[in-house]
């Protein structure tokens, strides 16, 4: 007698096997055939192979029937073995991603570059919409050229969010870098990656702004030196931008690196990471000042996000400078170490947005977050409660407070108006300022 399960139209059984876990599906997928078959949709769509000896055992041992059923692809070539070439892992990347015709988003965790002939294979991935690409490696000893990375990107057909993380200068394009103080890693001997059809010869980072489809960038962890990126045609709509900083640069080199990019393809970003100070010291930003149109690319920025790279005494400036922006929400990230200098500076900002109000200095906005973090590489681990420094809290309690007082006096108007302390997502305090 057959069961009720194999009588349910295919639709039917699809939504059943939506509603199941991981492992509930590859346990499921024993019952019949068919149902294997409809399960390795469940089971396939999001796979993670954390070194090139996962990535060996998964070719080897899943049918490349299998890889279309790829949504979500996170791959690392690092190897546990230290045995594996630029040849084996750029044979062994190219296998899998041949055949994974439906990928959506793809992470590319890389010990070093692979071989160029990787490049041509994203031209098929017509579904592919998000990339992230992240050298693992020593940037000294196996880096990743721009070159690569950007050849990579303008070959994805439906590119819509990048993000790159320690990904190296080129010397074909960054001549002035070599063998000069800093001293930053710079790739030699990437020539021979062939021109592109969009992008010809110009495989430098700003050429990325040149990406048609492309909506969201992430930079991190890169130095962004390169002057064309003033001048680069901007030929995407770009709405999300998240610019980070070199470490073998200073603050003030990589705060001009920032400028000038946001100077460029500001008008159309909407939400915007920063990771070092922003707006020069000869911008005037006091009330009686108002600068030229020009000088105001962020006319619809949105969203605002520092993260614990900008220094505290920095961030009232900061805030200060993009006053003029419609900015509707503050995100704020900080070490636990200066959760008190945080909170004071906000403070600060939210006393000299009483002074401003005629201005029109940030009238839109209706909610400021604090998320505390231990460290750059943890930043979504969770500390406890008990980790706060008592004064920290005191000076999240008064500035609670304060945005009470505004409140009161009418100087925040905003019904609506949040002010929030959290650990990376654990509410400490939250302030619904309400009449």
């Amino acid at each position: 007698m057959h069961s009720p399960w194999v009588s349910l139209p295919a639709e039917m059984k699809l939504a059943v096997i939506d509603l199941l876990e991981v492992d509930q599906a590859k346990n499921f997928a024993f019952v019949s055939r068919e149902t294997r078959r409809l399960c390795a949709t469940a089971i396939f769509q999001s796979v993670i192979l954390k070194s090139h000896e996962d990535l060996v055992d998964f070719l080897r041992d899943v049918p490349a029937a299998y890889y279309p059923f790829i949504r979500r692809l996170d791959v690392c070539s690092k190897s546990t073995q230290d045995r594996s070439g630029v040849p084996s892992r750029t044979e062994a990347v190219t296998a899998l991603l041949r055949h994974c015709t439906q990928l959506e988003r793809l992470s590319l965790r890389l010990e070093g570059s692979l071989a160029n002939n990787a490049i041509s294979c994203f031209c098929s991935l017509h579904s592919l919409k998000n990339v992230s690409i992240q050298n693992c490696g020593d940037e000294a000893s196996t880096p990743i050229s721009e070159r690569f990375v950007v050849s990579i990107a303008a070959s994805v057909p439906r590119l819509e969010e990048l993000s790159l993380y320690r990904i190296s200068r080129s010397t074909m394009h960054a001549p002035e870098l070599v063998g000069v103080y800093p001293y930053v890693p710079v790739v030699a001997g990437d020539e021979d990656i062939e021109d592109h059809p969009l992008l010809g010869s110009a495989l430098y980072l700003p050429s990325l702004l040149r990406i048609p489809t492309l909506r969201k960038l992430v930079i991190r962890d890169t130095h962004l030196g390169d002057p064309r990126w003033a001048t680069a045609p901007v030929a995407c709509p770009l709405e999300i931008l998240d610019l980070g900083s070199s470490y073998h640069e200073t603050d003030e080199f990589n705060r001009v690196c920032t400028e000038r990019i946001i100077r460029n393809v500001g008008a159309t970003i909407d939400e915007f990471t920063l990771n070092t100070s922003f707006g020069s010291s000869e911008v005037d930003t006091t009330v009686t000042h108002v600068r030229p149109q020009a000088e105001q690319p962020l006319k619809k920025l949105r969203k605002l996000h520092l993260t614990p790279l900008v220094p505290v005494d920095n961030v009232v400036d900061t805030l200060s400078t993009l006053g003029g922006s419609p900015i509707e929400r503050i995100s704020v990230q900080c070490f636990e170490y200066d959760v008190a200098d945080v909170c004071t500076a906000l403070q600060d900002f939210l006393a000299l947005r009483g002074e401003r109000a005629e201005t029109g200095f940030y009238a839109h906005l209706n909610e400021i977050q604090v998320t505390v973090t231990e460290d750059l590489d943890a930043l979504s681990s969770v500390i406890g409660g008990c980790a706060i420094p008592c004064g920290s809290a005191d000076a999240a309690a008064r500035l609670q407070a304060y945005c009470r007082e505004l409140l009161g006096e009418g100087i925040i108007d905003d019904a609506s108006m949040d002010c929030k302390l959290s650990v990376d997502g654990d509410a400490l305090g939250k302030c619904e300022l309400v009449g």
